[in-house]
């Protein structure tokens, strides 16, 4: 099921990525499966200007994904109480909708 929603994930409306996690909490699955979904090269080439920043902490912090938009806004999404699913299912609806909404700017 991720395979296939990595496959369909555009990058265009993001600005930076930046994601923070403790390796060693057993809360951290799903932060790191988001990782690896916009990490991958595939999905990188869809905005190269996108920058991917993971900063891995040992200080039993929350694992937290912090997504910049073009437009400056921000989602921000704790790891801690999401399934992986659940991370990338928000993050693609957020950015799908602000794809549609700079559509019909384009052509006018």
């Amino acid at each position: 099921m991720a395979a296939s929603r990595k496959a369909s994930m555009v990058l265009k409306a993001v600005k930076k990525i930046s994601v923070h996690f403790c390796p060693f909490e057993s809360n951290v699955r799903s932060t790191r499966e988001f990782l690896a979904a916009v990490g991958s090269g595939k999905v990188r080439s869809t905005n190269i200007n996108c920058e991917v920043v993971s900063t891995v902490k040992h200080d039993n912090s929350e694992p937290v994904v912090d997504v910049t938009f073009v437009d400056g806004e921000r989602l921000v999404m704790k790891g801690a109480h999401l399934t992986g699913f659940e991370m990338l299912s928000a993050f693609q609806s957020r950015c799908t909708a602000k794809d549609t909404q700079g559509k019909p700017a384009a052509k006018k």
